[in-house]
Formats: C-alpha cells, sequence, structure tokens
C-alpha cells in the first residue's frame, strides 16, 4: 500500500489506496480502502455517539489531523460561506455505490459519513496562523436520513469534544492596528437538520456541478474530481469521457471566463438552493443553478416581506436597493439570509451579487440619502443634514410619512428640538427614485 497526495485548495490531504495500474496513472486513482459503514458512530442518532472525535474513527491521528486511510478527501468548485473560515473535507462510504444524477442530489449509501473540518485565521497579518474550531460529522442513518454533529477543538489541539447544544464564542481576531472580535455560533444537532432536510437531498454540497472540478497532483498531473470518483468505483454507473465534458458544472466567483450571471447563480445554489427551492422555504423564488433564470423568479421576483422598500424584488434589475435578496445578503441583523450560523458578511460574495444586479439591463437608480448623524438619544437640539449625489434633489418628511415631490425640499441642515421620526428621498428626472431611508431622533428625554 502506498499513498497518495491530493491538493486540494484547502490544503493536502492524504489519500490512502492500493497500488495503481500504471493505465489509470492519468487519474490517479485506482482502488480504495473499504470504510466501515458509519465508522465507529451509531447507526441513529438514538443511539450512544462517541464523546470524543477520536472516538468517532474518522481520525487514526486526531491532534496530527490524519484522516482514517477510508477517508476520501474532496473539495467543492463553490464553498458554502462559513464567516471566513477555512474547510478541509472528507467523505467515508462503505462498500456500496452512489446513486449519481447528473443533476440534482446523489443519493448516499447508509452509513456513508461526511467529515468537515472548520479552521479560522486569527491573524490578519499572518493569514497563514489559524485556530481549530470544529470538525462535524454528517451521518447517511439507517433510516434513509441523516443525522449531524459539532465536536469542538481543546485549545491545545489535542483533541475536540462533542458539544451537546449550540454554543456562541467570541474569538479575538489579530489586526495590523490591534483587535477586533469575530463571533462564532457552534451547530446544534437540530441545528443540522434546519438545513439537511429531506427536500434538499439530506447532502448539500456534494453532487455533480460542484464536484465537476479539475486539481493538480503534486506531480504536475491534472484530474477531474468525478473522473478520480469515478475510477474509484463509487458510482452506480460508469461515466465515460463524453459524459464528464458535458455535466453541469458551477463557477468560482474569481473564473472570469465565466458570465457574471453563471457565477452569481453558483454563488446563489451554494449558499441559498438547499432552502429556496420548490417545497422549501416560504419564498417565491428557485435558487437552484440548473433551474433556467427565466423559471426561477429571481429578476423580478415577488418578495414575501418588503422590508419597508418601495416596489422591492427578489433582484430587481440595475437596482441594489430595492433587491432583497441582496440585502439581506449584505446584512448581520435580524433579518439577515441564511439565518442560522452566520454573524459576518461574506464580502467577496457580495461585490459578485452586487456586480451582477448592476449588469442586468434597467434605468440608472439613486442611492438613498445619507442622513447624518445617525438617528439616536440626544439631550438636546440636533442638527441634521442630508446628502445625495450631485443634481439629485432631497425631499423629507418630519411626520413619519414617505416622501413625495410635494414634501419638504432639503436646502440646509434641519434643526430638531423634539422627538422626530425623520424620511428622506432622493429624485432626479431620468433616474428611478431613491428607496425611502429614515431614523428616529429620542431628544430630551
Amino acid at each position: 500500500m502506498f499513498f497518495i497526495a491530493v491538493m486540494f485548495a484547502s490544503g493536502v490531504a492524504l489519500l490512502s489506496c492500493t497500488t495503481a495500474r500504471k493505465s489509470a496513472a492519468p487519474y490517479g486513482l485506482y482502488s480504495r480502502t473499504p470504510s466501515k459503514a458509519c465508522l465507529q458512530m451509531p447507526e441513529r442518532a438514538s443511539g450512544e455517539i462517541p464523546r470524543q472525535l477520536s472516538q468517532t474513527g474518522a481520525f487514526k491521528n486526531t491532534a496530527k489531523l490524519l484522516p482514517n486511510s477510508a477517508l476520501i478527501p474532496y473539495d467543492l468548485i463553490v464553498s458554502f460561506w462559513s464567516d471566513g473560515a477555512a474547510k478541509t473535507r472528507w467523505i467515508s462510504i462503505p462498500d456500496e455505490k452512489i446513486k449519481f444524477a447528473p443533476a440534482g442530489e446523489w443519493v448516499f449509501p447508509k452509513g456513508t459519513v461526511f467529515v468537515k473540518h472548520f479552521e479560522l485565521a486569527t491573524d490578519e497579518t499572518h493569514p497563514e496562523i489559524k485556530r481549530r474550531l470544529e470538525t462535524r460529522l454528517l451521518v447517511c442513518d439507517a433510516d434513509g436520513g441523516v443525522y449531524g454533529v459539532t465536536y469542538k477543538w481543546l485549545a491545545d489541539n489535542r483533541g475536540a469534544d462533542l458539544l451537546d447544544t449550540n454554543l456562541t464564542e467570541a474569538i479575538t481576531i489579530k489586526t495590523a492596528t490591534g483587535t477586533r472580535t469575530q463571533t462564532w455560533y457552534y451547530p446544534s444537532r437540530q441545528d443540522c437538520l434546519a438545513c439537511h432536510t429531506a427536500n434538499a437531498g439530506y447532502v448539500l454540497g456534494v453532487k455533480t456541478r460542484q464536484l465537476n472540478r479539475d486539481f493538480v497532483y503534486p506531480t504536475g498531473t491534472t484530474d477531474n474530481e468525478l473522473r478520480a470518483w469515478n475510477h474509484l468505483g463509487l458510482f452506480d454507473t460508469n461515466l465515460d469521457e463524453a459524459s464528464l465534458k458535458v455535466l453541469p458544472k458551477l463557477a468560482r466567483a474569481d473564473d472570469e471566463t465565466r458570465t457574471l450571471e453563471d457565477r452569481a447563480r453558483s454563488y446563489l445554489d451554494a449558499n441559498c438552493a438547499n432552502c429556496h427551492r420548490p417545497h422549501g422555504t416560504v419564498a417565491y423564488f428557485d435558487a437552484r443553478y440548473d433551474t433556467p433564470l427565466v423559471q426561477a423568479n429571481l429578476i423580478n421576483g415577488p418578495v414575501l416581506i418588503d422590508e419597508r422598500i418601495d416596489h422591492p424584488h427578489i433582484i430587481a434589475p440595475n437596482d441594489i436597493w430595492r433587491s432583497i435578496l441582496f440585502m439581506r445578503a449584505n446584512t448581520i441583523e435580524s433579518f439577515k439570509m441564511p439565518p442560522l450560523a452566520r454573524n459576518a458578511i461574506d464580502e467577496p460574495g457580495m461585490k459578485l451579487l452586487r456586480q451582477w444586479i448592476e449588469s442586468l439591463p434597467g434605468p440608472p437608480v439613486l442611492p438613498p440619502p445619507d442622513i447624518s448623524p445617525r438617528g439616536g438619544n440626544f439631550t438636546g437640539p440636533v442638527t441634521v443634514t442630508l446628502k445625495s449625489e450631485p443634481g439629485a434633489s432631497i425631499r423629507y418628511t418630519v411626520d413619519g410619512t414617505v416622501p413625495t415631490t410635494s414634501d419638504l425640499l432639503y436646502e440646509k441642515p434641519v434643526p430638531l428640538t423634539g422627538p422626530m421620526i425623520l424620511r428622506a428621498k432622493a429624485f432626479q428626472p431620468g433616474f428611478t427614485t431613491s428607496i425611502t431611508v429614515q431614523e428616529i431622533f429620542i431628544i430630551g428625554e
């Protein structure tokens, strides 16, 4: 037996395999070590779950993060946003076949175990310095469903302990000028099932359009992950080279050989489609990449909750302020999406979505006016300044109503002497009017 080192974006993992025939060399792998169903995990969530990660059977050396010889490393084209954490993934498959599907979800044998490890860079000046946070296991159970567990790493990295419930931790991140605090959320077992649903196929990332990716062995040989899995005999069907060339493939955000639409929809597929699909969460759009855009109800799609925005849509062409999808993805307020285990904004992801939305044909749109200072509690009178784009006029109200062209025209700072709801809106011929913004001022109370 020998080892082949497989280089993935998240690092180098070791895959144990038996001697490969020279004819299989272009594919890197020929066979695999058989895996025990469920490793050392119970067949069902009701069973006795190991208290330490070292007892799960996933690793032969837990402290060194060396996987069991039967675990197969893999990576995805587009990763779900996990607050900037680096992730390493493995899969343990019993001696059965994956039910392959060119589109949609695969069906995995009972006893399959997915292992996902999370690390977070804790020094922005040295991003290679990472802290081990957690390792999650998702088990395909004996009843055709799944259950998930989370193991939180000890500070000394000797091992990781099972969490019985969710946990929130404040993590100190060193910056060039000092420190900042990032909140990390460790999910509970019930949290796992909130996303890994029957409607989503239980397993979220491992599918054709995510694994149809090329990688390079340390020897310089290029391979395709689907091809490698096919030659390991993991599928219930044999994929020939002609099939591999036409299978769907997501697009990375930085892959400029693909269109903005492809890249943006790939991002939505990875981050939203587990819930936003037919029979999923209560919403009107389908975020799956393989749903044609004209059928996805994304562009100008109606919204369920308008967030008090006038004329909102799921995505409003060339208008990020009326695009509720962008608004909820670009915040960490209570109405954020996804709502679970996200405490940081994916800035590169939001840049991609914004570029796509602004590339869609539509009239120019005025941004909302800036109100300074922001609302809040003040002990005495306060003077408020409004600012908008050059050439735009600002109309405002102080009675809580939505401004129109008949309301007060902003010409100079507005003095406020008592409690007030100030609302403002920008207008300019040839432009779509801005959305209404407001600030609440509590003065002298």
